[in-house]
């Protein structure tokens, strides 16, 4: 396995590659931990199943549509209003993309640094860090988030997420990732299975209504034609890993996911244009800071690791 960097499309990039099966992992440091490429070998031509920006001009303009593949921090999806009250005080989102419309946290654009990274013959990794200092005053409080990529053999890789609170009082966090994937072939002709019984109830404005409701459309798996997905579902953990998967039946390529026990929501959104699917692990549910579905509290010091592993069959 080695790592390197270059320069791309206005990105600085690193690359994890697997020099014997040729896959290789991208990863753009400065804009929100990125994940840009994942590569893989198939029929003697590697293809990335990333849907990624083919440009920093193109991240620039579209970034606040779509957060495609950003690490989100320190809460995913919406807050109502941009509001909500924590330990008694109450508190409004100033980074927003429109008024009150507070949206994927506060570092999805933020410029991680590289703080270490390793390889061997057995992996590669990278872990990227960035400390956010009370720069909100929505989120006035301090915490340091490092999110490590790390390629597996195998096609595998690992994305592991630790956010460690260094405010003096506990902080509400909630953590999520934002990936698209894409075959290549459209979406209404790929496969997506998850094990889930439940799926959280949302008002008209995609926030969730508090209720979880009896939900199994997925458990043995459903073709994407005409299905329209934004939507959260709580997955089973008493079912065997994969937890998830989405099959190109077209391709015979398949995207398996592993999620850890602190990622119990699985959230999916099919974006107008269907060529992409976005598949995502959170460790709580939309609006977590109003409504504690998965909210995380961290005590002053604490720290809590979140991960997830995806593999490729290609």
């Amino acid at each position: 396995m080695t790592i390197n960097t270059f320069h791309e499309a206005g990105f600085d990039i690193i690359a994890l590659t697997d020099e014997q099966s040729g896959t290789q992992v991208e990863i753009v440091p400065a804009h929100g931990a990125l994940l840009h490429a994942f590569k893989v070998r198939r029929q003697g031509k590697l293809i990335n199943l990333i849907d990624s920006y083919s440009s920093l001009e193109d991240l620039r303009e579209n970034l606040h549509s779509s957060f495609k593949s950003v690490k989100l921090s320190p809460f995913a999806c919406r807050i109502k209003d941009a509001a909500y009250e924590w330990q008694g005080n109450a508190y409004s989102i100033e980074k927003t993309i429109a008024p009150g419309n507070a949206i994927h946290g506060l570092l999805y654009d933020a410029k991680f640094t590289v703080a270490e990274q390793k390889a061997s013959a057995q992996e590669a990794s990278v872990t990227l860090a960035y400390s956010f200092r009370e720069e909100d005053t929505g989120y006035p409080f301090s915490y340091d988030c490092q999110a490590t990529y790390t390629l597996l053999p195998g096609n595998e890789l690992r994305v592991t997420t630790k956010v460690i609170n260094r405010s003096q009082i506990s902080i509400p966090v909630m953590d999520g990732w934002h990936p698209y994937f894409s075959t290549g072939t459209p979406v209404d002709e790929l496969v997506l299975t998850f094990a889930s019984k439940e799926i959280v109830e949302f008002d008209a404005k995609l926030i969730p209504t508090g209720k979880v409701l009896p939900y199994t459309e997925f458990v043995k798996g459903k073709k994407l034609a005409g299905v329209e997905l934004d939507n959260s579902f709580v997955l089973d953990f008493s079912q065997a890993q994969p937890l998830a998967s989405l099959l190109d039946p077209v391709k015979n390529i398949q995207i398996d996911f592993f999620p850890g026990d602190h990622y119990p929501v699985l959230q999916v959104y099919i974006p107008p244009h269907r060529n992409s699917i976005a598949v995502e692990n959170l460790s709580g549910a939309p609006n977590a800071f109003n409504n504690g579905i998965g909210l995380v509290t961290l005590a002053a010091g604490e720290d809590r690791t979140f991960d997830t592993r995806i593999k490729i069959t290609a």
